[in-house]
């Protein structure tokens, strides 16, 4: 399995007519078992290049390829759920076919056992996100898209659903896509990291982290987190200056 993307540009018009660039020329690539993560200030264009990756939006100059049989499961940045159905009832929807055994393994990582009748409306917004990554998980997907997944939770609860994350992804050999503002999430959970500018968004650095997601030490990602400080210092220095950093 294999994700390209290679966006040449988008653009839109707007009520007044004024054309506004989105995207500016964006490439790169994902093999099945990577994780890549998207890092760009808000409003750059991120959701916009998700819809393009996801099929939704085919008005764009460029191409996006991935294997036509592969399934998808995406996150977005709102759970999503229907409410008036229960929590057991939002995932099978998306999942006829998923087994007893593999629902019930997704609840237990996901903390979700108790919660399997509650509805919605019920569900604080930490059980919200975790109900929907039950339902792109139990889908089985192939590409995994995930657009901040962690936002609006404090550190503690973020850091027990990264967590979970990391051990569902570490369980499926996908192509993993996350959208994140946090560094942290983005080091832990990332093997190439994509730094955005601002609107219209191109790729202005590329970080690969060698050291594999499981054997991260508390030093290395403190190490590595450093490391992207001074490019990011470096970087911003380089446009204060007047140079292109490409």
């Amino acid at each position: 399995m294999r994700l390209e993307v290679e966006i040449t540009g988008k653009s839109f018009r707007s009520a007044a007519g004024e054309t506004h660039e989105v995207l500016a020329p964006v490439r790169f690539a994902l093999q099945s078992g990577e994780v890549g993560v998207l890092i760009g200030p808000s409003g750059c264009g991120k959701s916009t290049m998700l819809r393009i990756i996801l099929g939704l939006d085919h008005d764009f100059a460029g191409r996006v390829a991935r294997p036509p049989e592969a399934r998808i499961g995406m996150v977005f940045q709102e759970p999503r759920l229907l409410p008036w159905r229960s929590v057991e009832q939002n995932v099978r929807l998306a999942a006829p076919e998923v087994s007893d055994a593999k629902l019930s393994e997704l609840f237990r990582i996901l903390e979700l056992e108790a919660h399997r009748s509650h509805f919605p409306g019920e569900l604080s917004l930490g059980l919200a996100r975790r109900v929907a990554l039950a339902r792109a998980f139990a889908v089985e997907p192939d590409l995994l898209v995930l657009d901040e997944p962690l936002a609006s939770l404090d550190d503690a609860l973020a850091g027990r659903l990264r967590d979970e994350i990391a051990t569902l992804v570490a369980s499926r050999p996908m192509m993993t896509l996350l959208v994140t503002h946090s560094l942290d999430d983005a080091i832990r959970l990332g093997d190439r990291l994509f730094f955005l500018s601002p609107r219209p968004a191109r790729i202005v650095q590329e970080l690969p982290i060698a050291i594999p997601r499981a054997a991260r030490s508390e030093a290395e990602i403190a190490a590595i987190r450093t490391e992207l400080a001074r490019r990011i210092q470096a970087e911003q220095g380089d446009v204060h200056a007047g140079r292109d950093v490409s």
